[in-house]
């Protein structure tokens, strides 16, 4: 035993051990409830009940202005973008990522987000750290209309590398009974694609592997965006598409929505698709995020490996029968969106929905002129 050890002991023995001591300082987790309280306050919404801080989470659907509604709730996290944030220290967009991943993931069956609830943990808390993280989150809510009414803050010594944390997020919404979607989807109905702003928060496990590869920093400019760092321009926030689809379903123009995440457009459109239909995908139809192209060129990743791992350019797909509805009311919003496709029927009416490509995507890299 060290003489370190000890001293530690015969200071247990005196004083009594701490919590402190362990590694779990309890004031300065009161201090960060305190210091988010002002962003927090923000994300308020009709139906919150109850402050921040209390055991658990209070929210009033009635009050909310829903009359017969169908709660959905959702739950996930960043993926190793996470890691990229950590290792670049730019924090304040992944609690943005957070939000987003969970409430696009709502809204495709029609449900409006009511409340988010956070978790974030860490071996040692470093409050400015976890203020402008939560910060993110708050900001996301805020632009989506949803409440941020609770969450968690663990700190747990050895659990977490130095200066590491994760995060997690979980958010309810709710919808009138009779407007789940999908809802009749049928052939000829059209295919639109709201467009991303970069791969969001899936495949950055490859994209980690790629970057590596190609010996870069985080602090190297982006070969496929000179006006950017590396890290900065990977760390771009999940694109929310709560107002868009919300804005369509209830003007009645939506069949179905599939938010394009992990497993690309041929991995999530089929989710929402009935059986004996194919949905028939232009590849060449919208414009592919230089990202993407970098992305397949640096490490010869195949057409086929892009569709399934990334979004590539479309971070939300909608099937309409009105396409001139649909883009007169998009046209009010920022959204850029295509019409990328069409629901076709199957030979067999029992057969698994599938997607199949007219023309694959184009990812050839053209490299930015010095």
């Amino acid at each position: 035993m060290t003489s370190d050890s000890l001293e530690l002991k015969q200071t247990n023995i005196e004083n009594g051990a701490t919590y402190e001591q362990s590694g779990v300082d309890i004031a300065a987790g009161d201090a960060l409830i305190e210091a988010i309280k002002p962003a927090v306050s923000k994300t308020s919404q009709a139906g919150v009940m109850g402050n921040l801080g209390g055991f658990g989470a209070l929210f009033d659907v009635k009050a909310a202005g829903f009359k017969d509604p169908i709660l959905v709730s959702g739950t996930d996290g960043v993926g190793t973008k996470l890691l990229i944030a950590i290792e670049t220290g730019l924090c304040d967009h992944i609690g943005f990522d957070l939000v987003g991943m969970c409430v696009n993931d709502l809204i495709v069956q029609g449900a409006k987000p009511l409340f988010f609830l956070d978790y974030f943990a860490t071996g040692k808390l470093d409050i400015k750290q976890a203020q402008r993280v939560i910060t993110g989150i708050s900001t996301a809510c805020e632009q989506c209309g949803c409440a941020l009414i609770g969450g968690e803050t663990a700190e747990m010594p050895g659990m977490y590398h130095n200066d590491h944390y994760d995060l997690a997020g979980f958010s309810v919404g709710a919808v009138e009974r009779n407007a789940l979607l999908p809802q009749n989807i049928v052939p000829g109905n059209k295919i639109i694609g709201l467009t991303s702003n970069g791969a969001h928060s899936n495949g950055y496990s490859l994209i980690r592997s790629i970057v590596k590869s190609q010996n870069l920093a985080w602090d190297d400019i982006a070969p496929f965006d000179p006006d950017q760092f590396l890290g900065e321009a990977l760390l771009t926030p999940t694109k929310l598409y709560v107002e868009p689809v919300i804005k369509l379903h209830n003007a009645g123009l939506l069949h179905g929505a599939a938010h394009i995440t992990g497993g690309g457009i041929i991995g999530n459109l089929p989710r929402i698709l009935p059986k004996g239909t194919i949905a028939t995908i232009d590849g060449e139809s919208w414009p592919m995020p230089p990202v993407f192209s970098w992305l397949a060129h640096a490490g010869n990743v195949k057409t086929e490996e892009m569709l399934k791992v990334f979004n590539c350019g479309i971070g939300m797909i909608l099937i309409v029968s009105d396409v001139a509805a649909v883009n007169e009311l998009l046209n009010d919003t920022d959204t850029e969106a295509y019409v990328i496709g069409h629901i076709a029927a199957n030979d067999d009416p029992n057969s698994d929905p599938v997607v199949e490509f007219s023309d694959l995507p184009d990812f050839t890299f053209v490299p930015e002129e010095e």
